[in-house]
């Protein structure tokens, strides 16, 4: 399979790091010329699962009023839809080590559509363990998207620009995130009949207003549970207008990624590996059992972990501690994203000046000052911190790759890519430990953990907000990666 017959794109032009040729460019050029269509086109696809991401972590609480469940069984959404990185990040690596870049990212956005077109099945037979199965297979498309796309695009150009290359790339997966998070803003949850009854609830009940936050929404709940046990044929009304309402922007979203998927198809991309480099697995296990690659896995856990948790559970604080609405909560949470995006282009410009590692050590470290500021507070001003974290988190991803991933060719990569993506899976498990937490049900070993540091922060605290001492922890153990590993890598700063 040789994907370069026809192609405008020349690999001699490549070296065997997969990487332009630096006699042909400058090493400071970022994207080469000849590489630029096929940039563009793999950048779309950031954009594509940024959506998913987003669309998403709303449905955590969407889904705990309409199935009537608790927090942690709502988290179930994140464990099926970052659980499915897990699995297939490997499965995914080798697949690619067999085709080619071009073809994982085909399987990808297949699996992508699958797993939104199973939405259908799910809301009509009203089944929260199906919309856990199409998630689950939506995210083995996505497992496959970012195993090929990250090392697709660091091979795009001179190994010097690679960390900033990626961050460039990864600039447009906000863009995503916010399409999607103003999606549910503002067609989904705003248009939920469990939306329509609490807002009822409280025109019937104007006492409800001299309330603290969090004691009315936990009345609301009630209520909310009373109505679903009471008049079940009602509920079940609500329950299929609802389930509708989320199936919608999935099944548009399918109509997009198999129009992308007919581009890929009909499109020449160039080939930056060297398929007659055959891996020596005891060979690249040496190069990749080294605190660089591994400290850069256990980082993007935790780096994946803190998003998931500041992004899901911004709406229970909204709701709980600064009476919004599930909607307004959710708007809020789009500017978040603002800033997210907004970092990421600002760290892009700023990697030509500071080192990448530095910078991601300053930033984290900026983040877990934020998020003691929410733990503490507890009130709009807590909210208005737990945004600006966001800005903080916008460069760790890419930046924590291409620390990782430094020295390795393409070839190596596409294996090497597995392990930070299979890393996804802390977006998996720890907004189930979060959500435990607030259900004040806990998880033995983890109330272990956080108590000490909860009660030295907020001994008195209201669950939502104390349970933000577990993202406060993956800022810190990632600010520790970005200031151990500020030096010695190829793609750092230049001045």
């Amino acid at each position: 399979m040789n994907e370069n017959d026809g192609n405008p794109y020349d690999p001699s032009k490549a070296s065997t790091h997969g990487t332009a040729n630096p006699d042909a460019i400058g090493s400071d050029t970022v994207v080469p010329s000849h590489y630029l269509y096929p940039f563009i086109l793999v950048t779309s696809l950031f954009a594509l699962w940024g959506f998913a991401n987003d669309i998403t972590n709303p449905l955590v609480k969407a889904f705990k009023d309409i199935f009537q469940i608790t927090n942690e069984q709502s988290t179930w959404v994140q464990m099926a839809f970052y659980g499915g990185y897990a699995s297939m990040a490997i499965p995914a690596a080798l697949v690619l080590r067999k085709l080619s870049y071009k073809w994982g990212i085909v399987i990808g956005l297949l699996l992508y559509a699958i797993g939104a077109l199973l939405f259908i099945p799910a809301s009509l037979y009203m089944q929260f363990n199906m919309f856990l199965v199409a998630l689950y297979i939506l995210t083995f498309g996505l497992a496959f998207l970012e195993t090929a796309a990250n090392p697709y695009i660091l091979s795009l150009g001179p190994a010097e620009t690679a960390t900033r290359r990626l961050n460039l790339a990864q600039a447009f997966n906000p863009i995503g995130s916010l399409t999607g998070m103003v999606v549910a803003a503002t067609l989904i949850l705003p248009n939920l009949t469990t939306e329509d009854f609490r807002k009822n609830e409280i025109e019937k009940h104007p006492e409800y207003e001299t309330m603290l936050p969090a004691e009315r929404d936990g009345i609301l709940n009630n209520s909310l549970k009373s109505f679903s046990e009471n008049s079940v044929a009602e509920f079940e009304q609500m329950q299929m207008t609802d389930l509708a309402t989320v199936r919608t922007p999935y099944v548009v979203i399918a109509v997009v990624v198999l129009a992308v998927l007919v581009l890929f198809l009909v499109s020449k991309m160039p080939n930056t590996g060297d398929e007659n480099d055959k891996i020596q697995m005891g060979a690249l296990l040496a190069k990749l059992l080294n605190a660089r690659y591994i400290g850069g896995v256990l980082a993007q856990a935790f780096d994946v972990g803190a998003q998931i948790m500041c992004w899901t559970f911004v709406i229970h604080y909204g709701v709980t501690l600064c009476g919004l609405s599930a909607a307004s909560a959710q708007q809020h949470n789009i500017i978040a994203m603002v800033l997210f995006l907004s970092g990421r282009f600002i760290c892009t410009y700023l990697m030509r000046f500071i080192n990448p590692g530095l910078l991601l050590g300053i930033l984290s470290l900026a983040g877990a000052v934020l998020i003691y500021f929410v733990i503490t507070l507890q009130n709009m001003t807590g909210l208005y911190c737990l945004l600006a974290a966001s800005g903080c988190m916008s460069l760790m991803f890419p930046t924590i790759y291409g620390i990782a991933l430094d020295g390795l060719t393409p070839e190596d990569a596409k294996l090497g890519s597995a392990g930070l993506i299979f890393a996804i899976v802390g977006g998996a498990w720890m907004p189930k430990w979060q959500g435990a937490l607030i259900d004040a049900k806990g998880v033995s070993w983890i109330e272990g953990l956080v108590a000490p540091l909860q009660n030295v922060i907020s001994p008195d605290g209201e669950p939502t907000a104390t349970s933000f001492v577990l993202p406060l922890i993956c800022f810190l153990m990632v600010s520790i990666y970005g200031f151990v590993f500020s030096s010695g890598s190829r793609s750092s700063a230049k001045s």
